[in-house]
């Protein structure tokens, strides 16, 4: 295609959208117009059934639920008046709460006001606050925020550490609906402890964000406060609830313009008309590129260090929703996108070398800030910055990319702003929605996490058995003796659970790990 011809497919192709100065360019994608014609039935439905969801239809078919995300930042749609007051209500608590914390009506016992903040979450209860926080706290935040997100004792070390005597003036946020995720169940009994060991009451200094009736609710009746998760909104799309507006607001991000990005973006997301639906646009782009089935990988290369975490974001929001095994007939589907990315221009000297030469197995996904800075930088040589530089990249990028047949999407905003990334949040959630739809699959279960779980529980059950009957051997007994005992179907199991305790001093071996037939298990006299 000629430099006219591809100008002209770019002015086609372009959705701008006025109020959120928002840009999605599509046309780097090789889709001709019969695609777009025979994509018209999938796509009609697919508003059909968003516009059926948002009037609070059960779209969870799986957990039998409502699918409410939309109604956080227009509780006017809720289906019923008390939730959508629930809403508002929960706004107004925290935006009161990070008042009296920032202004010391609620502060530690023994410091003038809390200045750190520890969340303790994992997936959705992490993944978000976390991007949100890189993206818009700055350099000199309200409170200096800090992450157990992951049941990694070396890595809640390394928080504690920094938090050393901080510790004492840190407010604690526990995030899980059930209260019984095993990670953030772990990482609440960590902090506790921490807590103890230094003379400090936990409870004085923690709140819950958690589901009505819970288990964590009911613990957390002593603690400063409590606020609501819902069982209509699952955790990748919950940062615009409690879950990520509580820590925004913590560390003085303005969660009501974070909450107006998303709620003009949802506005532009149910025009019908796919051409000038910037979600249904990048339905579009995603179909196209995997033929329906996945098949290419999603990059998203952000040009803004900001952005960073965005690519981890996306990747439980998309990759979450869309990776299902059957569709909602029951069909075996194996349905999916997979994503990864990094930053620009850190990854041209990492993996672009292969998105353009290699295996055309992606499309790429360019995120594009106008803004450079609030501060001057002087000129590298004349009239060049390094904004300038990062730009051109940019766009020296994209363009060898297509020009070696490999297709990307460019998502522009003009500076990195609770407002845009509100917008951005938004826009990828209506667009995962959206494929679900033409895919046929329920974006709104997760059965591969919870067979994680299950899995997980019988390996801890198993490593109980291995300990005990350890405790009552007279003799060390062999890895096979041990597995006889047992279960012979478990060796392997039983041996890896060996390993560990073994790496960690619970249990001691003789013999060699390289002849695991010969090795024998003993529990240490200490232990």
């Amino acid at each position: 295609m000629d430099a006219i011809a591809l100008w002209q497919r770019y002015q086609h192709w372009l959705y701008h959208h006025e109020a959120l100065g928002l840009f999605v360019d599509i046309s780097r994608m090789r889709f001709d117009d019969a695609f777009v014609d025979r994509l018209g039935p999938l796509w009609n439905r697919a508003i059909a059934e968003m516009k059926s969801l948002e009037a609070g239809a059960i779209a969870n078919p799986d957990e039998h639920r409502m699918v409410g995300h939309y109604w956080l930042r227009a509780p006017e749609l809720a289906p019923l008046p008390a939730l959508g007051e629930s809403i508002r209500q929960t706004i107004r608590e925290i935006e009161t709460f990070a008042q009296n914390i920032h202004t010391g009506v609620i502060r530690p016992a023994t410091a003038p006001r809390f200045t750190d903040l520890l969340c303790v979450g994992i997936g959705g209860s992490a993944l978000g606050p976390q991007f949100v926080s890189q993206c818009l706290a700055g350099s000199t935040p309200a409170m200096e925020i800090h992450f157990i997100d992951n049941t990694d004792p070396d890595g809640m070390d390394g928080v504690f550490d920094r938090l050393g005597d901080r510790l004492a003036s840190t407010l604690i946020v526990i995030t899980s609906k059930s209260g019984g995720t095993p990670e953030t169940a772990n990482g609440m009994k960590e902090v506790q402890h921490q807590c103890t060991a230094r003379g400090l009451d936990f409870a004085r200094q923690s709140v819950a964000v958690t589901g009505e009736g819970s288990a964590l609710e009911r613990l957390a009746a002593p603690w400063l406060a409590r606020f609501p998760m819902y069982d209509w909104v699952g955790g990748r799309t919950s940062e615009l609830s409690a879950v990520g507006l509580l820590p925004a607001a913590l560390q003085g991000i303005n969660i009501q313009e974070l909450l107006m990005g998303a709620r003009i973006m949802d506005e532009a997301t149910r025009q019908p008309d796919l051409r000038h639906n910037p979600a249904g646009l990048l339905t579009l782009a995603w179909y196209f590129a995997g033929d329906g089935k996945g098949t290419k990988d999603m990059v998203i290369l952000p040009y803004k260090d900001r952005l960073l975490l965005f690519s981890r974001y996306l990747q439980q929001l998309v990759m979450e929703s869309l990776g299902k095994e059957k569709d909602l007939n029951g069909a075996i589907a194996h349905q999916g996108i997979a994503v990864y990315g990094n930053k620009g221009s850190t990854d041209q000297h990492a993996y672009v070398q292969q998105l353009r030469d290699g295996i055309p197995n992606f499309f790429a996904t360019f995120i594009e800030v106008l803004k450079d800075s609030d501060r001057p930088h002087p000129e590298l040589e004349p009239h060049v910055t390094t904004g300038d530089y990062l730009s051109g990249l940019l766009q020296g990028t994209r363009k060898a990319l297509y020009d070696n047949g490999r297709d990307s999407i460019t998502i522009t905003i003009p500076e990195v702003t609770p407002h845009s990334v509100g917008a951005l949040i938004a826009l990828y959630e209506r667009a995962v929605g959206f494929y679900a739809s033409l895919v046929n699959i329920n974006a709104y279960h997760q059965p591969g996490v919870e067979a994680g779980k299950k899995a997980a529980n019988e390996i801890l059950a198993l490593q109980n058995q291995v300990l005990s009957r350890l405790r009552h051997q007279e003799t060390a007994p062999s890895l096979d003796e041990l597995t006889q005992q047992i279960d012979p179907q478990k060796i392997e199991s039983i041996y890896l659970i060996l390993r560990h305790l073994h790496g960690n001093g619970r249990v001691q071996i003789t013999g060699n790990w390289s002849d695991p037939s010969g090795l024998r298990f003993s529990i240490p006299t200490d232990h």
